[in-house]
């Protein structure tokens, strides 16, 4: 077994790398946002006194709190464990929010730690993290509010010949305004599904639970997979009331930055837990959460940037899943030189050590992608001092 709190981090330098957002396949929406015609990422790199580096999606936009609470600490480590790094810079959030944006940053942080300790040892990051296996069985996701049924027809017959025996699509469309339409899509989609692939929704937030317990009595004869999000995920009293209130089964967890949250939602009765991996404010606690979901028998899944959660999901077990939403993050394979590929339902997992990507940079330098580009030394940022909020 690999642990990383012994693990000695002296960071020397620090990139973020922004990337040109491409064209998505279709333009998506959902209850509350969207169209998206475009998507993209930022990329954070890590770099190590030995030159070792280690990478990971970032929110690039909240750079003041990488800079003020994060960095201080990642650049003057003076040879301190993971340990009591990680604790040293999950206190300095504090007055930034231990469930917003800031957590994220941390966990995202984290997991460019946790790839360059998988490549310095050389292994792969899955295995580094103790999975078994090579291979993570992955769901379909998309069904824009704003589809068509053309459009949807069109995607559900992908994610069919790649194999998958789940679809999630989106419900709640203009604000949950149109319910009418929205489970005249769920009774289209499922009428292309059949009877064997799995048929889940997802509400973003938009109803209350009256209107949420209206929705499972127009869908009840669709067998839905899931129900996620359909209230605010802040009111966890009113999830506890709809899930006592229902025999759906209804998901919570990927608008979480803290894991602590997710007991909580356990006891109100979410029974599919969806931590995002590259959203919380850590490794060990997305595998402190992956654990709770096996040890109470629910549903676990995460989604974000599906080639990177690949990795994480391989260490949980066979039936967990990873969200593949196809009209986003299929554009981004042009980044790639290596990415998991999506075959009779599974990611196959590369043999490269740490995260199963590679984002090829002389490409994306060459193509002239990288719109945008940050860099810290540590002779250039100075040691931490706590930011005092009044």
């Amino acid at each position: 077994m690999h642990k990383i709190d012994d693990e000695v981090f002296n960071i020397t330098k620090a990139y973020i790398r922004i990337l040109k957002p491409v064209k998505v396949v279709t333009p998506f929406e959902d209850a509350t946002m969207g169209p998206f015609h475009s998507f993209g990422m930022a990329v954070l790199i890590l770099e190590d006194e030995s030159g070792c580096i280690g990478e990971a999606p970032v929110f690039h936009s909240y750079n003041s709190i990488f800079e003020n609470c994060l960095l201080p600490i990642l650049l003057h480590n003076d040879h301190a464990t993971y340990a009591t790094m990680y604790y040293r810079m999950y206190w300095s959030i504090r007055n930034e929010g231990f469930r917003g944006q800031a957590a994220a940053l941390l966990g995202q942080v984290d997991v460019a730690l946790h790839d360059l300790a998988a490549r310095r040892k050389g292994l792969p990051l899955h295995q580094y993290l103790n999975a078994s296996k090579n291979q993570v069985k992955v769901y379909g996701s998309g069904g824009g509010a704003n589809y068509s049924l053309k459009e949807l027809e069109a995607e559900v017959s992908i994610f069919l010949s790649a194999g998958v025996d789940c679809y999630k699509m989106k419900v709640g469309k203009d604000f949950g305004t149109k319910m009418k339409e929205d489970v005249d899509r769920v009774k289209f989609v499922r009428s292309l599904l059949g009877k064997q692939v799995r048929l889940a929704v997802d509400a973003n937030q938009i109803w209350n639970c009256e209107q949420a317990r209206q929705f499972i009595d127009l869908t009840g004869n669709e067998n839905l997979a899931w129900f996620e999000e359909p209230i605010h995920s802040a009111s966890i009293d009113q999830i506890a009331h709809l899930c006592k209130s229902t025999t759906s089964k209804i998901a919570y967890g990927e608008s979480e930055r803290s894991t602590l949250v997710f007991p909580a939602l356990v006891d109100a009765g979410v029974r599919h837990l969806q931590p995002v991996p590259t959203q919380i404010n850590g490794v060990k606690g997305w595998m402190e959460t992956r654990d709770l979901a096996a040890k109470e028998g629910i549903e676990f899944s995460s989604g974000g940037y599906s080639w990177f959660t690949a990795s994480f999901i391989a260490s949980a077990t066979e039936d967990c899943q990873v969200e593949y939403l196809y009209s986003l993050m299929a554009g981004l394979e042009e980044y790639f030189s290596v990415y998991p590929k999506l075959k009779n339902g599974m990611f196959e997992l590369s043999d490269i050590e740490g995260l199963s990507v590679r984002i090829d940079w002389d490409y994306c330098q060459r193509k002239d992608l990288i719109a945008g580009f940050y860099s810290w030394k540590s002779s250039q940022v100075a040691q931490y001092r706590p930011v005092v909020n009044m």
